[in-house]
């Protein structure tokens, strides 16, 4: 695993990997105990979810001070990766069931991530001053710019939604303007991103 995380994202420090490889450990901990990620998933926790979400870092660098909100975090995805990347932005993970934030903040106070914050709450409740949106398929994209747009900041220039989407999904963009579909697999070797993607769009 170290292996993977240096040969893709060589620009990160010691304590930065050892953050993430403790993060695989403290998943399959927890996963152990409250069902976060499923349970077949287990052995791929690092490609499936930890990796996956480390993606976002290839098409978005984060900004000192932006906030950036995770809508369906469930487990902690993508929030907690880019919380370790990304050291000086603060995250905002979020999600309808009280277990699954239980385990979120009890895995940011493990490996003391103080750039987390998790709240059981429904997304389109929040105030309107985040900068960019993140989030693992939880809908359709569309319905999804829809039920979360109106939390981002109006004024920020950093407004945007960063969507990780697996499948054929171009149906749903028809219409909708100031997207850009990254492919994952040109990032990483892996069989499982042959078919991932990631939607860039700025509002």
């Amino acid at each position: 695993m170290q292996g993977k995380i240096r040969k893709y994202f060589p620009e990160l420090t010691d304590g930065q990997v050892e953050k993430i490889v403790g993060l695989e450990s403290l998943v399959r901990e927890w996963n152990e105990k409250i069902n976060v990620v499923s349970r077949k998933d287990t052995d791929n926790i690092f490609v499936h979810h930890i990796l996956h979400s480390m993606a976002i870092a290839k098409v978005k660098q984060f900004k000192a001070d932006e906030l950036v909100l995770d809508v369906g975090t469930g487990g902690g995805f993508p929030g907690i990766p880019l919380a370790i990347m990304f050291p000086k932005t603060k995250f905002t993970l979020v999600d309808s069931i009280e277990k699954k934030i239980k385990v979120v903040k009890e895995i940011s106070e493990s490996l003391g991530l103080n750039n987390v914050e998790a709240m059981k709450i429904r997304a389109e409740l929040l105030l309107p001053k985040y900068d960019c949106i993140v989030s693992r398929a939880v809908t359709a994209f569309p319905d999804f710019v829809k039920m979360t747009r109106n939390v981002l900041n109006p004024r920020s220039a950093e407004r945007s939604i960063i969507y990780l989407k697996g499948g054929d999904f171009e149906d749903e963009l028809k219409g909708m303007k100031n997207y850009s579909i990254t492919n994952i697999s040109s990032f990483f070797d892996e069989e499982f991103f042959e078919t991932k993607k990631i939607i860039y769009l700025n509002l």
